[in-house]
């Protein structure tokens, strides 16, 4: 059996225990994972925060962009997912935890404004749960970036349609990618970019 094989069987496997937190039966394609991470700054050092890593495909493309530059914090709710990137990017930052309670994951690592975030979370999972969009938007630095894919035979659900209203209330710029037809299935990448300052 080959790696691609392997990956491919561990994220079915994870997909039958818990259809909704990995709510797909495929990892993310190459072409996908160039999207998702096309706003990493290529100089510099800064800090990547990647939400719901799965079997890495964003990892790698993050680690690659980096090349170990600043810093790249993973937060994988699965254990087991949480193992295997740990071990395979070892100057990768792992925490398995929920990604709601980013802020509080990000103190305790001692880590202060994100340059940063792409999330391969499944959206619908955080359906009617505490809004994860304000959780990032609140660690991004003026200038971050949100990066979330959306396949798109969703766009038009209720749940995709909520993702953007509260991207474009939350974000001053909202670009939509055009869709990644080698991917499956297919998908397009949100990029939010500059968080608005909400008064609390």
């Amino acid at each position: 059996m080959t790696t691609d094989q392997g990956t491919r069987r561990r994220f079915l496997r994870e997909f039958v225990r818990s259809p909704l937190r990995t709510a797909s039966v495929l990892p993310s394609s190459a072409w996908l994972a160039a999207q998702m991470v096309a706003g990493v700054p290529e100089r510099g050092e800064p800090v990547v925060v990647e939400l719901g890593a799965g079997t890495g495909a964003f990892t790698s493309a993050v680690q690659r962009r980096l090349r170990g530059r600043g810093r790249h914090v993973v937060v994988e709710l699965n254990g087991r997912f949480a193992a295997e990137i740990a071990r395979a990017y070892p100057s990768a930052e792992v925490v398995c935890a929920d990604a709601v309670h980013l802020p509080g994951l990000l103190a305790e690592l001692g880590v202060g404004p994100v340059d940063v975030v792409v999330s391969g979370l499944p959206w619908v999972a955080y359906a009617g749960r505490p809004p994860l969009i304000e959780s990032v938007a609140g660690v991004l630095s003026p200038a971050g970036v949100y990066t979330q894919f959306a396949y798109t035979w969703t766009r038009w659900a209720a749940p995709a349609r909520r993702l953007r209203g509260d991207l474009r209330t939350r974000f001053e710029e909202v670009v939509t990618t055009a869709t990644v037809w080698r991917n499956l299935p297919p998908a397009r990448v949100y990029v939010a970019r500059r968080p608005r300052v909400t008064s609390s």
